[in-house]
């Protein structure tokens, strides 16, 4: 028991708290800013709190993004779309020199097809400021004017309406009105669950769950003539298979997958252009294919190719004969960001095709574009980099309800990649041209150096630089860069650094206890087996020459400018037969499925994904 306090010291103990009290500035609670901003905008307009906190998060799940706007014009948390400001884009697949195709046997493929305006709707920005009676620049620039502008357009479209739901499909800005109904059911499923989170500048907002919530109408389930989960929004625009002049023919191959082939990878591109730029491309036989696009306004889904198909995507021809790829509405470097209805669209749409084909939810198996290997030397400097380091992966497996990290125990050999995307903002340059400082921002990319010192100079990637000089900090060089979900083998930890095995070498990033930008993994890696020194690294995993019919060439087996080295470890991605698809003909009857007595191993082995043939490596448990 305490002792009592005498009255007299108890009243000066009083005072002297008081006076300190008094003294002290008042702490104003800054991070609970924006949820004050989204009540009294609701409370202002008319709007109902939780139905305002819906959209913006199903837009912008309520980031500023640094004031950039998405990858369909919008900006703020609220999404108001000036399509001005963000400006002409490029198009899709005209950087670089990568043939979409990647298959020796054939002409590589290079199409051109010149800047992509954007179109001509979605202008929010200026319907929210004659609302407000503002300019746009505030509307971009202010978070809380934002917000009052995207309530005042839900209370403009609510008038005259009994419910809020054709309101919230009027808000998505499309013009399919499945799409528009796909996005308001996603925004009162939001509703309904709840969900708080803290903000990219570090705001802590909460949308309460309202299970009860009723939801007047559902979206359409697709189409019969689509391949796509319940409850999206998809529609059917065919990519033509087509005689060409010249004995040629695009922009496709037919197949027979999985029976003839097994699907092992989904890719994840972008676009690089706006969407109706993008179908009218997708639709020329002369040009390259792809098996889905995403828009990123309402997350509508378009498929193009079947998914029994090959599809010309991912330049290099042996994954794209086992892979599915899928193409998102956006722009990798150009300081954009993607919306969360493309998001969670895009996590169903790859959720119901790794069920659907038995494909492993993880790094290894959903890649980005950044992480299909070139298949010879020459071919590394021109492979794209899409969908780039702002891309979150950590969300987009945690909507797919496949979280990554986290899972193995401390000291582990293995990691998994996987930093705060919030805080963790690399120093990228030449998002608007070269050596321009790209706007600070969360990303999913941590940086390598060649030694555990941030002054140390970047890795060397020599198929990317082949002359020997370092990685630099452009945003399209990966050669020094990984991603999160990826898995390496730890070679060494000092202090807050941690070494990686990568491209041959060891690669540091600052991995402090406080703040982890690797979390322990389980899994296997791959090491040289005894007696051998180096084991060759290639692109591809091609069949033995003795497999081909002799009516067929046998591809050449060329190894990539590196070597795994003895005493190094690379995290495994599983065993691979070697295949070969001769497709070489208009006539399919005519194509061919070379599989050979060669195994492969997949390894993460740099930022993007190579193969080792099994014979030269051993596979053991990571520890």
């Amino acid at each position: 028991m305490s002792r009592p306090i005498p009255k007299a010291a108890a009243v000066t103990a009083a005072v002297t708290l008081l006076a300190g009290l008094a003294a002290a500035p008042a702490q104003a609670d800054t991070t609970g800013q924006r949820q004050r901003d989204f009540a009294a905008a609701a409370k202002e307009f008319g709007v109902p709190e939780n139905i305002l906190l819906g959209v913006s998060y199903l837009e912008s799940r309520w980031d500023t993004n640094a004031g950039t706007p998405s990858t369909s014009a919008g900006y703020g948390p609220m999404h108001l779309t000036d399509l001005r400001e963000a400006g002409v884009a490029g198009t899709h697949h005209d950087e670089g020199t990568e043939d979409a195709r990647g298959d020796d046997a054939r002409p590589a493929v290079h199409p051109e097809a010149g800047p992509a305006a954007p179109p001509p709707t979605l202008q929010t920005v200026d319907e929210a400021a004659r609302l407000l009676r503002t300019d746009a620049d505030t509307l971009r620039a202010n978070p809380a004017q934002n917000i009052r502008g995207g309530a005042a357009l839900l209370a403009k479209y609510h008038a005259g309406q009994s419910d809020w739901y054709d309101a919230v499909a009027r808000y998505s800005g499309s013009a399919d009105q499945a799409a528009a109904k796909t996005f308001a059911d996603a925004v009162f499923d939001t509703i309904k669950t709840g969900v708080t989170r803290t903000t990219d500048d570090g705001q802590r907002v909460t949308l309460s769950p309202a299970p009860d919530l009723a939801v007047p109408q559902r979206a359409e389930t697709p189409p019969s003539n689509v391949e796509c989960p319940r409850r999206v929004t998809c529609e059917s625009v065919p990519a033509p298979y087509q005689e060409l002049p010249d004995d040629d023919y695009g922009n496709h191959d037919l197949a027979d997958r999985p029976d003839s082939q097994k699907i092992d990878h989904i890719v994840i591109h972008d676009t690089e252009g706006y969407w109706a730029n993008v179908l009218d491309l997708v639709q020329d036989p002369t040009y390259v294919s792809w098996h889905y696009s995403i828009r990123s306004a309402d997350g509508l889904i378009a498929q193009h190719v079947p998914t029994k198909d090959v599809g010309w995507h991912a330049g290099n021809w042996y994954v794209n004969a086992k892979s599915i790829g899928i193409e998102h509405e956006g722009f990798a470097a150009k300081g954009t960001w993607y919306t969360e209805a493309m998001y969670r669209t895009s996590a169903k749409l790859v959720g119901y095709l790794a069920r659907k084909y038995g494909i492993p939810l993880d790094r290894a198996h959903i890649i980005g574009h950044d992480n299909v290997p070139g298949t010879t030397p020459s071919t590394i400097p021109g492979m794209h980099w899409d969908p780039g380091p702002y891309w979150d992966w950590a969300h987009y497996f945690d909507l797919m309800g496949a979280p990554l990290g986290g899972f193995g125990l401390p000291g582990s050999s293995l990691v998994t990649i996987d930093p705060d995307f919030a805080k963790n903002q690399p120093a990228f340059t030449g998002c608007d041209g070269p050596g321009t400082p790209c706007v600070p921002r969360g990303s999913e990319a941590v940086v390598l150096h060649s030694a555990p010192d941030e002054s140390s100079p970047l890795l060397v990637d020599a198929g990317l630089h082949p002359k020997g000089t370092a990685s630099t900090m452009d945003v399209a060089d990966v050669g020094s860069r990984v991603a999160t979900g990826q898995q390496y083998a730890v070679a060494e930890v000092r202090g807050d650094w941690t070494a990686i095995w990568y491209l041959g070498q060891q690669g540091w990033f600052h991995n402090p206890r406080n703040a982890r930008v690797a979390k322990p993994a389980i899994g296997w890696v791959v090491t040289p087996k005894p007696g051998l020194a180096t084991v060759p690294v290639y692109g591809r995993a091609y069949p033995e020459p003795e497999a081909y019919p002799a009516n067929i060439p046998a591809q050449a087996i060329t190894p990539l400018p590196y070597t795994l080295a003895a005493g190094q470890k690379y995290s495994s991605g599983g065993t691979v037969g070697s295949e070969y698809y001769w497709a070489t003909t208009f006539d399919a009857a005519n194509h061919v499925v070379v599989k050979g007595k060669l195994k492969y191993v997949q390894i993460q082995f740099g930022h993007r994904i190579a193969f080792v043939k099994a014979d030269d490596v051993r596979i053991v448990p990571a520890f």
